[in-house]
């Protein structure tokens, strides 16, 4: 009788409130290893440069961020989880298999892009929660005067309710030279995305699609209004913060969403929370203009161990 009572109770959740998928979105700022990455202009974080990027401080960020992504969920560890500035393999291999992460069992998919700086997006996954079908990268053709950028991913998987998710991890062009003169560079890339959308929504009208990121703009860009009228809602757009946040990235003691989680219908009917993860240990004092920035690794050029400059993203869904 009492096994059959422990049991009862471990499954009461399920009974009570169905199934539940957890999505995580951080641009996690430069997350570098120490060594020279050949072909790639990654000087600024090695050991011996004005960084003074050291084993010490690469393994302290690792550690930082992956205690950052655990914190995000109270209901065990998230499911999925898209990340943007990621140098390579060996990064998220360490990230994943052997800093505070190690125990939580993530597998990984990520690209490996033309960007100059070498930084690239990744899929850190839950294998309880997604099986991945298939996955690829999707080359980006820069138009005149833009530097190369990162490949958009694209993964496609099953999900705990049988149904089949798919999935893209952004990161676009800056808006280095500011919001007008980067704006085409962005628009190209969301050309790119929109095409992808198309091909899986010609297929299935009803496709399950996420799409979440660093998309280097507000909600109301002409950028990002190009992407929702592809039958894509924001799911993020009403995010906001404890602790006064109201954006995942702070400039000049301006609060702003540029981070995104995007998705079509269905999903967004199932959205059971949607916020910003912003506890005060991610958070530091803004002394110019007051109130609270993200705690980010370096503050200037000067060195603290920090977290990055954005704040996670979290969207929790219920079915």
């Amino acid at each position: 009788m009492r096994r059959i009572r422990i049991l009862f109770l471990c499954l009461f959740p399920l009974f009570a409130f169905g199934q539940s998928l957890t999505i995580v979105e951080l641009n996690c700022e430069n997350l570098f290893d120490y060594l020279d990455d050949e072909g790639k202009d990654d000087a600024e974080y090695l050991p011996e440069t004005t960084r003074h990027w050291t084993k010490k401080r690469y393994w302290r960020k690792l550690n930082n961020i992956a205690q950052e992504l655990l914190s995000c969920s109270d209901e065990g560890i998230p499911d999925l989880i898209a990340l943007c500035e990621c140098e390579n393999d060996s990064v998220l291999r360490d990230l994943t298999k052997r800093s505070l992460l190690q125990n939580a069992g993530y597998e990984y998919l990520m690209t490996s892009s033309p960007d100059l700086r070498g930084i690239d997006v990744a899929l850190l996954y839950s294998p309880f929660s997604f099986a991945p079908i298939r996955s690829y990268p999707i080359r980006v053709t820069p138009i005149d005067g833009m530097r190369p950028t990162r490949d958009i991913l694209y993964a496609c998987g099953e999900i705990p309710s049988g149904d089949t998710l798919h999935v893209f991890v952004v990161h676009f062009p800056s808006r280095y030279g500011g919001e007008r003169y980067s704006r085409p560079f962005r628009k190209v890339v969301a050309d790119r995305l929109c095409l992808s959308l198309d091909s899986i929504q010609g297929l299935n009208p009803d496709a399950q699609i996420l799409i979440a990121g660093d998309f280097n703009d507000g909600s109301d860009s002409p950028v990002l209004q190009q992407i929702c009228q592809h039958g894509i809602k924001n799911l993020t757009k009403e995010a906001r913060g404890e602790n006064g946040v109201k954006g995942t990235y702070r400039y000049q003691g301006e609060w702003e969403s540029i981070d995104h989680i995007l998705a079509s219908p269905y999903i967004y009917n199932k959205v059971d929370t949607a916020f910003i993860h912003s506890p005060k240990f991610l958070l530091e004092d803004e002394k110019l203009y007051g109130g609270y920035r993200p705690r980010r690794t370096y503050n200037g050029m000067r060195y603290q161990p920090g977290y990055s400059d954005h704040l996670p993203l979290v969207v929790h869904l219920r079915w």
